[in-house]
């Protein structure tokens, strides 16, 4: 259990760290990585709800074994973003070293089911 709460901690204040500082660079995604982004709604409506769901991380840290069924829906959370960069990468759509961004999360996935696994119900 303990291996949990580390993983759901260390995994709820690196998403908090990474993904905050977005609010205040939707004007330098565009230009480092062109064109600008169309559609700011989708930009940070995607901060938004990535940034609660690290809220989401912290509970699970609480109290692993309670919130043990939560962990599936963060390990999937975590390979569709790391999935999504590997297809776009094999289409060229993005560059390799985008795709590598997805590598903490893609660790992170197989953190989490670690945590499940060795996060079991106590029986009374």
């Amino acid at each position: 259990m303990k291996f949990a709460k580390i993983v759901f901690w260390i995994a709820g204040v690196f998403g908090v760290v990474v993904l905050a500082p977005l609010y205040f660079l939707f004007d330098m995604a565009g230009r480092l990585d062109p064109p600008p982004i169309a559609h700011p709604q989708f930009y940070y409506g995607f901060v938004g709800v990535a940034l609660a769901f690290q809220l989401v991380y912290f509970v699970i840290a609480t109290e692993p074994v309670r919130f043990r069924p939560i962990m599936i829906p963060g390990v999937l959370g975590k390979l569709s973003f790391a999935g999504a960069l590997l297809v776009l990468c094999q289409q060229g759509r993005v560059a390799p070293a985008v795709a590598m961004t997805g590598i903490p999360d893609a660790l992170l996935a197989v953190l989490f089911l670690i945590a499940f696994f060795k996060t079991r119900a106590i029986k009374p």
